[in-house]
């Protein structure tokens, strides 16, 4: 579907030879096909100097900004008509609707846009209603949905609160050493959970419009009891601690309560970002508005206003009338890929689109504590964040990138890039955790106890490190000079005894064996280890294994779910082919090693699939906001990874000694 840029694009282009720009052929060369995307890329940057993509994941995004609208009495008839909109037009032949592009049908999914159309005013007896409808009972019904969705049926009355698990205010008393306090989830999860405790105590119900009788197994029984799991394992001893909290929600003691409840105000108010978000994401965003509305604050209250202006920024309008929310905003990690790639691509480090996507991510430095200071109360600031927004929560791998960003442009402050670059390398040693690696957000938030917890069905809750964060970490240390630092060395240390077996690596923010492989081969190479190294061979033999007929590689998002059938295996897309390329290239499997077949039809694909504007059409989502539960479609990178593999295909890796 042809949609409107959320975002003002610029009008900026790169000729590569001069005044001439080169012409491309319908069957382009990969010089052609470089300049060709080159170009593009350049066009779409913002006059301030970044690049963002839309962000598009699933209806569940549209179906609770419709929900939240009708729970605080804000929801207009054009807003439900463009949202319902785009929600049909998602719907699947079978009634359904998937978390994914090609995937299969995902029951909550299914029963939030169902109940958003109905919200819209669709019939119930309308042929796409009842096929959905039909779907959710066969699947168990709203009985059988995730937590999540149940507590928004909740907000009106279709769920009774009594049978959602408890989650008391009172855990924002818990210290740091307490096991499952809030410090012990996931930055993300935490921004979910403390706003969630302020609804879980005030548990409200708003008239419900009309009833989900259709939806329910067994109209009669529509909350079926389930037998407790047994005492000898966690889901056992979680559900009757979860009884033993619901016991306690009836006898709270009022003043302790109120004071959980206030100190659980403040922490949302404090977290709220200079965009009205919190976080930059949508979950806390919706929570914490829902929260604070609980707890007195007026919807025009300046901290409410913040927060529902912010969803207005988050909103994609397509061409024929639809709406559609990204989930976040990825301009710093877009950007900062693009300056990458540009560079590769062969523009001049003093290149004015070059300069400037420099200067915006200088002024884009996050220079105080956030949350991370908890684990690290010593560290000097000094990382970046995804979002335009998020001071709270820079992240590692974001912060990583920035500085080959930055590494890699000739910007007239010198100094300034030099120091920024300094305390980013700083900030992203001190949040090593012990074990060696890096995750993306916190040091050591490895805990498996929060994963258990009965509300905890809605994704990963925890942020253990991960090969791809870890790597890029890693190709950063090496680029700036401490390959040999002993940090480094036991950064390479995990990621060589984290190799899978058949040779590749585990991708946690990207789908997955292929983004994983991807990431580590080229920091492996750059922080020294020869091309001939064992794990590099291994992962060589796998990504050609895996490279399918066409030329192209793939991967299916169920490779989390399924990997022995689905690891590095799927369609042939745009993004997943420049990952193997930038693997195999890293590894001398190109120009300036060896010859390899691999790699010249990689190439040959990424030309003979590019699309007359220099992008390449990607449907598939090969990003992850949690492996499987949450995917993702980056609308930039079916552009920004080929320019970067057509680019060290062309010039060589600056990482490998690469011509250039």
């Amino acid at each position: 579907m042809a949609q409107v840029a959320a975002v003002p694009l610029g009008s900026r282009r790169w000729e590569p030879d001069g005044p001439t720009a080169v012409v491309p052929s319908d069957d382009p060369t990969p010089a052609e096909a470089l300049a060709r995307a080159t170009a593009e890329l350049l066009s779409r940057q913002s006059p301030d100097g970044w690049w963002k993509g839309d962000l598009e994941t699933n209806v569940t995004m549209d179906a609770e900004d419709l929900l939240l609208r009708e729970f605080l009495g804000i929801r207009t008839a054009e807003q439900t008509e463009a949202t319902a909109a785009w929600i049909r037009s998602q719907q699947g032949e079978d009634g359904t609707w998937s978390t994914f592009y090609g995937g299969p049908a995902e029951l909550s999914t299914t029963v939030e846009a169902y109940v958003a159309l109905k919200l819209a005013g669709d019939d119930p007896n309308a042929p796409h209603m009842l096929a959905a409808a039909r779907h959710v009972r066969a699947a168990g019904g709203i009985a059988a949905s995730r937590v999540f969705t149940r507590i928004w049926l909740a907000l009106f009355g279709w769920w009774p609160w009594e049978r959602l698990p408890e989650i008391p205010p009172e855990i924002i008393f818990l210290p740091r050493w307490v096991p499952l306090n809030i410090y012990a989830f996931g930055c993300w999860a935490r921004q979910t959970i403390v706003p969630l405790t302020v609804v879980s105590a005030h548990r409200p119900v708003r008239p419900a419009p009309f009833d989900l009788d259709e939806l329910h197994t067994d109209p009669a029984n529509p909350y079926p009891l389930r037998p407790l799991p047994p005492l000898n394992c966690w889901d056992g001893i979680f559900e009757r601690l979860d009884l033993a909290l619901h016991a306690y929600h009836r006898h709270a003691v009022k003043p302790v309560r109120r004071v959980a409840l206030a100190q659980a105000g403040r922490w949302i108010v404090e977290r709220q970002e200079a965009d009205g978000c919190w976080g930059g994401i949508q979950p806390p965003a919706v929570y914490s508005l829902i929260a604070l509305h609980l707890l007195g604050y007026e919807l025009d209250h300046p901290v409410m206003r913040a927060g529902l202006a912010s969803f207005e920024r988050f909103t994609v309008h397509t061409e024929d009338g639809a709406r559609w929310l990204e989930a976040c905003q990825s301009p710093v990690w877009d950007t900062c890929l693009a300056t990458i790639a540009l560079r590769d691509a062969g523009l001049p480090a003093d290149h004015p689109a070059l300069v400037s996507a420099a200067g915006w991510m200088l002024a884009e430095e996050i220079r105080r504590p956030g949350d991370w200071a908890v684990q690290r109360p010593r560290l000097e600031p000094g990382g970046w964040a995804f979002e335009f927004e998020n001071d709270n929560y820079p992240d590692i791998d974001d912060t990583a990138e920035v500085v080959l960003a930055l590494q890699r442009v000739d910007h007239p402050d010198r100094e300034r890039v030099a120091a920024a670059v300094e305390r980013g390398v700083e900030w992203n040693l001190g949040m090593q955790s012990k074990n060696g690696a890096w995750g993306a957000f916190d040091v050591d938030n490895t805990s498996t106890l929060p994963n258990k917890l009965p509300f905890c069905d809605f994704g990963e809750v925890v942020d253990p490190p991960s090969a791809d964060v870890t790597a890029h970490v890693v190709e950063m240390l090496a680029e700036t000079g401490r390959a040999e630092d002993r940090r480094t060395r036991r950064g390479i240390d995990w990621l060589l005894k984290n190799q899978e077996p058949d040779g590749s690596w585990f991708g946690r923010w990207g789908t997955n064996y292929i983004y994983g492989t991807g990431s580590v081969l080229p920091a492996l190479v750059a922080a020294g280890l020869p091309t001939g190294h064992p794990a590099i061979r291994r992962a060589v033999s796998w990504l050609e294994d895996r490279q399918n007929p066409d030329g192209g590689w793939g991967e299916d998002m169920r490779s989390y779910a399924d990997p022995e059938k689905w690891s590095g295996r799927g369609d042939s897309t745009a993004s997943q082919t420049a990952w193997a390329l930038m693997a195999l290239l890293a590894a001398g499997e190109g120009p300036d090693g060896a010859r390899s077949e691999a790699v010249e039809r990689g190439v040959q694909w990424l030309c003979h699939t590019q699309l007359p504007s220099g992008s390449w059409d990607e449907p598939q989502f090969t990003g992850t906001g949690f492996p499987w539960d949450f995917s993702i479609n980056y609308h930039l990178y079916r552009l920004v990874f080929p320019v970067t593999a057509l680019g060290r295909y062309l010039h060589g890796s600056p990482l490998t000694g690469g011509r250039r």
